[in-house]
């Protein structure tokens, strides 16, 4: 063990920004940086971004957090890496992208689940693959990319993910972690290679895609350029990790039967851990890899945190200016005013389904809708309808998980909403159960540092993150809150029974008529 190398920089690339940490061996955040960037969603069913700027937000990111930790780069143990999943690019034969980077969210694809589900067995796919049928999967991307950009698909060298492009600019090489492979819809969960039946579906060869490798794989040799701009050694290790989900469960040491981990960020998960891949008779769950003994068994929901910047932006664009007139932050002053209604809104309940929707209903052509509102209901209401909204979203996934993990014991919480002490009581009052959060909130960051000593040998397992974690807040539900709330959740589920093929008939008209899809 290094005495001069005492830290790992880890680098979450993430779907509104790329966070980079500076983390210790006692699992201390020495400084974090966050570097945003824009989602853009130019028709109803897109929602893509420029991967060249999320490239230079990571080696921005590395230089900057090294700086703000007071450190030099000789001092790095490793870099190791965290991404979101299921993104979309292809490249040319230098690396040059032909498309924006086709994030999770994009629904573009969603014609093909009826096509894979019906008549290439889909459910036997996602048995293969571990990842459910839905249009955030590269599978269907890919499918939609042969149909309707034949000569695209013609020029593309390579189909890859985010993470993949960063690491092709900085070391030339191709390499896919099997964490992220296990999200494509491509890769097979037994084998640990591209499943043959899903590439044919999908309509790309093999060479097209990039080498799986384990989670602790390693790159090394950066260019005196990028050696430069990161303020790292040439030789400095680079970890390619593994995705943002296993990396939460991992950093917040959820490891135990009937221990969940619930992040919210821009999207949302709940995820249990198994010891092997299984995946659900009915479709509604993910398997995805961390490790040939540690997957991760859950459920992800597109509309998380991505509610709240919706109701700052579009609904009380009044109050959060207010807020900061004041001097707070808009989510702070918005929280304060859902506050002073009671749990349960008085009856108002919100479908946040403004992104369509994953686990456990896999519709991407769900859609937002306020259901029991009434001249009684003021904006006051609306916002803290639209916050139990989520967590009614995040309670239909742990049922599901529930039903093939064994019932909750405890629910592990990260992400950016667990800053709030407001949306962590709500949680345990929805759920009925009790919720802890670590000391640090970055669980996919410290999950990617954790794996990154492993990689390079200062670590032989995921022991000593249990000591990372000691601490925290905890809450309790309140009994009284939570007995509102199991009656309301019933409610929000027939409701959302009830509306689902009103749902298939307004994102049609929405693909014809709205963002340019029919002449007005």
């Amino acid at each position: 063990m290094s005495l001069t190398k005492r830290y790992v920089v880890a680098v979450d690339l993430g779907t509104t920004s790329t966070k980079t940490l500076v983390i210790d061996r006692d699992g201390r955040v020495i400084a974090s940086n966050a570097i945003e960037y824009p989602l853009h969603t130019p028709r109803p069913d897109r929602a893509e971004q420029d991967p060249l700027e999320i490239f230079e937000a990571a080696v921005t990111g590395i230089a900057e957090v090294i700086r703000n930790a007071g450190i030099s780069g000789g001092e790095v143990i490793c870099v190791s890496f965290s991404s979101a999943m299921h993104s979309l690019i292809a490249v040319d034969r230098d690396g040059s992208p032909l498309t924006p980077c086709v994030t999770w969210a994009d629904n573009r694809s969603v014609e093909f689940v009826r096509t894979l589900k019906q008549e290439l067995d889909g459910l036997r796919i996602y048995r293969q693959t571990g990842t459910p049928i839905h249009p955030m999967s590269p599978l269907l991307k890919l499918m939609w990319f042969n149909k309707y950009e034949p000569e695209l698909v013609g020029r593309t060298h390579k189909f890859i993910g985010i993470k993949e492009f960063v690491f092709a600019r900085l070391f030339g090489n191709y390499v896919i972690d099997y964490s992220l492979a296990s999200a494509t819809g491509l890769f097979n969960l037994e084998a640990l290679d591209w499943d043959a039946e899903a590439l044919q579906i999908a309509g790309v060869a093999r060479e097209q895609l990039s080498r799986p490798v384990t989670t602790t794989h390693i790159e090394q040799g950066l260019s005196p350029e990028y050696a430069a701009r990161t303020g790292l050694p040439a030789e400095t290790p680079f970890v390619v990790g593994a995705s943002d989900g296993v990396l939460a469960n991992l950093g917040v040491g959820a490891f135990e039967p009937g221990i969940y981990a619930v992040s919210i960020g821009t999207s949302g998960a709940v995820r249990g851990t198994v010891s092997r891949p299984i995946t659900d008779p009915q479709g509604r769950l993910f398997c995805y890899a961390l490790k040939d003994d540690f997957w991760c068994l859950g459920g992800a929901i597109n509309n998380g945190g991505i509610m709240f910047r919706w109701v700052r932006d579009q609904l009380a664009t009044l109050e959060a200016e207010e807020g900061r007139r004041r001097g707070m932050d808009p989510y702070d002053y918005l929280t304060s005013i859902a506050q002073t209604v009671a749990p349960g809104s008085d009856g108002l309940i919100f479908l946040p389904l403004l992104a369509g929707e994953r686990a456990p209903y896999w519709n991407a052509n769900a859609r937002g809708t306020f259901f029991g509102m009434s001249l009684f209901h003021e904006k006051k209401h609306m916002i803290r309808a639209v916050m139990e909204g989520v967590m009614y979203r995040i309670h239909s996934v742990v049922t599901a998980l529930e039903e093939a993990g064994g019932p909750t014991r405890e629910i592990r919480a990260s992400g950016g909403f667990a800053r709030s002490s407001f949306w962590l009581g709500m949680m345990a009052d929805v759920l009925g159960t009790t919720v802890t959060v670590p000391p640090s909130i970055e669980s996919s960051g410290l999950g990617a540092a954790q794996l990154g000593l492993l990689a390079v040998g200062e670590t032989r397992d995921f022991s000593s993150i249990h000591e990372w974690v000691q601490g925290g807040a905890r809450f309790e539900p309140n009994p009284a809150n939570t007995s509102v709330y199991r009656e309301l959740t019933d409610i929000y589920m027939q409701v959302y029974r009830q509306l689902k093929d009103q749902f298939d008939a307004i994102a049609t008209f929405q693909q014809a008529h709205v963002g340019g899809g029919a002449t007005k």
